[in-house]
């Protein structure tokens, strides 16, 4: 069976669990706190970087852009990137998108300010960072709003990639209780579709000690 490495609010982490899932592909997870740096962890990512799929023979695959690539190639179907090419790039820009972009403008505002300078012992968190991404997911709250408004999904009319990108991202955001559901309608409709997709449910059941979420996290109807 495949193993996941991974660590539960890692947005990379839970992209990979989610695309699994939706593959129908058995896998066994275990937690690795990547910062710790750990000897074992670092042969089998020498970049440091969550997540990494250990194959039934042994073999390691780390980075979770190359864990997906090699997931559409080799694992069955359906593609969460579609067949025909202009789709399948929309499907890649808007992965892109919250892979990099919502990271960098909210996720690492606050997230990494709020969870993750806490278990790293780092810390109290920078309140203009927290100030910041709050303002930034409000940005891309109307964007995704805006799509779901036009497409069935985020790059069309499949569930696709995109949606896993910006779910795995805005799921972990969801965790704080920082999402201002009640003024994005259009999000937390789309949302609230995926979250309750079961390749996203286990990610639900997830838990950091001393910092539960909120009582809406769950509950797939809000």
């Amino acid at each position: 069976m495949l193993l996941l490495i991974h660590f539960p609010l890692d947005p990379a982490s839970r992209k990979v669990r989610i695309l699994l899932k939706e593959k129908g592909m058995a896998f066994e997870l275990r937690e690795e706190r990547a910062w710790e740096r750990h000897e074992e962890f670092l042969a089998l990512s020498p970049g440091g970087d969550l997540p990494v799929l250990i194959e039934a023979d042994g073999k390691p695959i780390a980075d979770a852009g190359a864990i997906v690539e090699y997931l559409e190639e080799t694992g069955p179907a359906p593609s969460l990137y579609g067949t025909e090419p202009r789709a399948r790039a929309e499907v890649r820009r808007l992965a892109a998108w919250f892979d990099r972009k919502f990271q960098r403008e909210v996720t690492a505002n606050l997230l990494d300010e709020k969870i993750g300078r806490r278990i790293m012992g780092k810390g109290t968190p920078d309140s203009s960072a927290i100030r910041a991404g709050i303002l930034n997911l409000k940005t891309h709250l109307d964007y995704i709003g805006w799509l779901a408004d036009r497409r069935t999904w985020l790059a069309g009319d499949s569930f696709s990639m995109a949606d896993i990108s910006a779910a795995a991202q805005l799921s972990c955001i969801d965790y704080l209780g920082d999402v201002p559901w009640d003024d994005h309608q259009g999000a937390r409709d789309w949302y609230q579709r995926v979250k309750s997709r079961p390749s996203l449910r286990p990610l639900l059941g997830d838990r950091i000690p001393g910092a539960p979420p909120p009582t809406h996290y769950a509950d797939l109807d809000f």
